[in-house]
């Protein structure tokens, strides 16, 4: 029997495995050491940043960035609806009140209906949440001007957009911080971690200081406050500064996937110039459409999921504010995310295109 086709697939090799057993033999094994500091001054350069804070996961580092900016129930956090529930997480843990914003036709917030948002907004603390999706940058232009305009903290979640670029600016190089994800299924992936990205140097000492359990530089074990188990190995640190050496390779290998896909034919999700094609994301006439095309992969053993589904629409979230949703719901209705694996062979694309060919 052939093999299960995975969405997206960690792409690692040779690279990967000469970096963990250099690193092994350092006998830097805990969460700190030289592959760590190496892997945060990459990603620093990467996202035009001055600083760089390696942790276990985007979703820490979120959380990180929510407690350096002392986020709790009187702040109002906006966000797209459409988005991972990762994204919203922290601020929900924190007690913020959440305000979910509709998306334009490449699954990004809506700076239009954002400012509608804040302008009826009468909390005194206020922060916009950019998410980056499936590859594409948020138009951080435009949130920057309104977060300024209407007082409020910008913080952009960059977890699917590592390597992608928009205006001439990086993902994650906007707001006060941002965020990458390393997630088994990301374009750079060091198992499970993640990063702050900030230019503020005081924010990134509380961020690094907080994912260490906030322990004070003295001999003994001293806290003045509680923090967090939320670091980076060196081991997983190492993967990650081989798997920034390959970085050009994996976005040229996406970029061309998602072309090969468009040459098919039919509607995609379009990825801009400049994305990094996380996922490719096929858009069909109707939802039957769309599941009856799951259904085909399925058969075929070949895996593919959903769009996003809006935050609005989830249960633990009944009850929040919306604006607009109309565009988040009809691209979770009508869109599948297609295998985007870096490694996806010939004989995979062969199979891949086989199902979607017999479905027109």
């Amino acid at each position: 029997m052939s093999k299960r086709i995975f969405l997206s697939p960690p792409f690692a090799g040779a690279a990967e495995r000469k970096a963990v057993a250099a690193a092994f033999d350092s006998k830097y094994l805990a969460p700190c050491g030289p592959d760590v500091e190496r892997f945060e001054r990459q990603l620093a350069a990467l996202a035009g940043r001055r600083h760089a804070v390696a942790v276990s996961s985007g979703t820490a580092a979120l959380d990180l960035i929510m407690h350096c900016l002392g986020v709790n129930g009187d702040w109002t956090v906006f966000a797209p609806t459409l988005t991972f529930v990762a994204s919203v997480g922290p601020a929900f843990h924190r007690g913020a009140k959440l305000t979910f914003v509709d998306c334009d036709s490449q699954g990004l917030i809506q700076p239009q209906l954002l400012e509608q948002a804040l302008k009826a907004c009468k909390s005194r603390h206020k922060l916009v949440l950019g998410v980056d999706l499936y590859g594409n940058c948020c138009d951080y232009g435009a949130l920057e001007a309104l977060a300024a305009a209407y007082g409020a903290q910008l913080v952009v979640d960059s977890a699917e957009a590592v390597g992608a670029v928009r205006d001439g600016r990086p993902a994650g190089s906007a707001g006060v911080a941002a965020i990458y994800s390393f997630n088994g299924n990301k374009i750079v992936t060091t198992s499970s971690g993640g990063a702050v990205l900030t230019d503020d140097p005081e924010l990134a000492r509380r961020a690094a200081k907080l994912a260490q359990q906030s322990r004070e530089p003295v001999l003994w074990y001293e806290h003045r406050e509680v923090g967090y188990n939320y670091r980076l190995s060196n081991i997983l640190a190492a993967i990650g500064c081989a798997q920034l050496g390959r970085l050009k390779t994996i976005l040229e290998k996406r970029r061309r996937l998602y072309r090969h896909y468009l040459e098919l034919g039919g509607e995609y999700l379009e990825h801009s110039p400049g994305g990094n094609c996380w996922l490719t994301i096929r858009l069909l006439a109707s939802e039957q459409a769309r599941d009856r095309l799951v259904e085909a992969f399925d058969r075929a053993d070949i895996e593919v999921r959903p769009v996003w589904k809006p935050m609005h629409l989830q249960p633990v979230f009944a009850g929040c504010p919306v604006v607009g949703g109309e565009t988040a719901e009809r691209l979770f209705r009508t869109g599948l995310c297609l295998p985007s694996g870096t490694g996806l062979t010939r004989n995979n694309l062969k199979r891949i295109d086989e199902v979607l060919l017999n479905m027109v």
